[in-house]
């Protein structure tokens, strides 16, 4: 199982991997890539809460 820091890690990194991949869509008028790059940068923000979550939890331990 990742640990909030590692979950927080994934989540920075997918948010930028989407925003290049919704921005190289917006270029190339790719509505496909946009999508898939903005399903991306979701998925990261979920990591994101997840990691933070962790967190949390475990400082009220």
């Amino acid at each position: 199982m990742a640990s909030g820091k590692e979950d927080k890690a994934k989540g920075a990194a997918n948010k930028a991997a989407g925003k290049v991949k919704e921005a190289a869509g917006k270029t190339t008028d790719s509505s496909k890539t946009e999508a898939k790059g903005k399903a991306q940068q979701a998925k990261g923000e979920l990591q994101k809460g997840k990691g933070d979550a962790k967190g949390s939890q475990k400082k009220q331990r």
